[in-house]
C-alpha cells in the first residue's frame, strides 16, 4: 500500500508514540485522522503533521466507549471519504502489585478499578476501534491494514497484571483479525515496543532510568521514530500479516 494520500487513523495520536507515528507517516504523504481525549494535544499534533507534509484532522474520542468510537469513525469517513488503515495505539497505565504483604499483613492490593480501567482502554478500546475500522473499510471497499500496538509486557511484567493481560490480549487479536479480514484485503499486524524514549520515561528518576537502560542489550532505549518506521514498513509491505514485530533492542522480559 502506498502511503501517499492514504487515510490512516491513529488512536492516542495527540502525543507520545502516536504523535511520532503521525508525523512520520505525514512526511510520507499520508492523511491522518488523529484520535485522542486531549484536544489541545491533538491540535498541536495536527499542526506538526501539516508541517511535515501531510493532511490531518482531529477527533476527541474515548476509545473505551462504543458510541464515541462509532461516531468518530463515521466522522472520519465523512471528512476523508475513505479509510486505509488504523493504528491502535491508545493506552494507559495503572501499575501495582496484585497483592502486597509486609510482616504477614496485607498492605495493598490492585483494586478492581485499576484493573478495569486498563482493560477498558487498552483491550476493549482496541477491539472497538478495530471492529469499527474494519466495518468502514469493508463497506467502502477500502483495502489496507490494522496495526495493534502491544508491548513486551505482553509476556508478563511484575506490577502490571492489568497492563500485561491487556497487551497479551491485543497481541492475540492480531492473528485472529488477520485470518478473518484477509478476504476483504485487510491485513493485521502488531508491534511490541520495548522501552522507548517518551514523556513517561523522561519523568523517571535518573538512577532508575540508568538501571533500566543497562538491562537492554543495545544499551539504549528506543526512539519513537524507530517505532514509527516499523509502522510505515507494515503499511507499505502488502504481504506481512498476522505477526508481531518486537522492537525492543533485544530485550525480553
Amino acid at each position: 500500500m502506498k502511503l501517499q494520500d492514504s487515510v490512516i487513523a491513529i488512536t492516542g495520536g495527540g502525543q507520545g508514540l502516536g504523535r511520532a507515528m503521525a508525523e512520520y507517516l505525514a512526511a510520507k504523504g499520508a492523511r491522518l485522522a488523529l484520535i485522542d481525549l486531549m484536544e489541545d494535544k491533538l491540535a498541536e499534533a495536527a499542526d506538526a503533521c501539516k508541517k511535515a507534509g501531510g493532511d490531518a484532522k482531529t477527533y476527541v474520542c474515548n476509545v473505551a466507549k462504543e458510541d464515541d468510537v462509532e461516531k468518530t469513525f463515521q466522522a472520519i469517513i465523512n471528512d476523508f471519504g475513505h479509510l486505509n488503515g488504523l493504528v491502535n495505539n491508545a493506552g494507559i497505565l495503572r501499575d501495582g502489585l496484585m497483592v502486597k504483604f509486609k510482616d504477614g499483613k496485607l498492605e495493598k492490593r490492585m483494586e478492581l478499578a485499576q484493573w478495569q480501567s486498563v482493560i477498558d482502554v487498552n483491550l476493549t478500546g482496541v477491539f472497538l476501534c478495530g471492529r469499527e475500522a474494519a466495518t468502514r473499510m469493508i463497506e467502502n471497499g477500502d483495502q489496507g491494514a490494522i496495526i495493534n500496538i502491544a508491548s513486551i509486557s505482553r509476556a508478563g511484567n511484575m506490577g502490571q497484571s492489568n497492563y500485561s493481560a491487556a497487551k497479551a490480549g491485543v497481541s492475540a487479536l492480531v492473528p485472529v483479525w488477520a485470518k478473518e479480514l484477509a478476504r476483504y484485503g485487510i491485513r493485521c499486524m502488531g508491534i511490541a515496543p520495548g522501552f522507548i524514549e517518551t514523556e513517561m520515561t523522561a519523568s523517571m528518576k535518573p538512577e532508575a532510568l540508568e538501571k533500566m537502560t543497562a538491562g537492554i542489550p543495545l544499551k539504549r532505549m528506543g526512539k519513537p521514530e524507530e517505532i514509527a518506521s516499523a509502522v510505515a514498513f507494515i503499511f507499505e509491505n502488502d504481504y506481512v500479516s498476522g505477526r508481531m514485530i518486537e522492537v525492543d533492542g533485544a530485550l525480553r522480559l
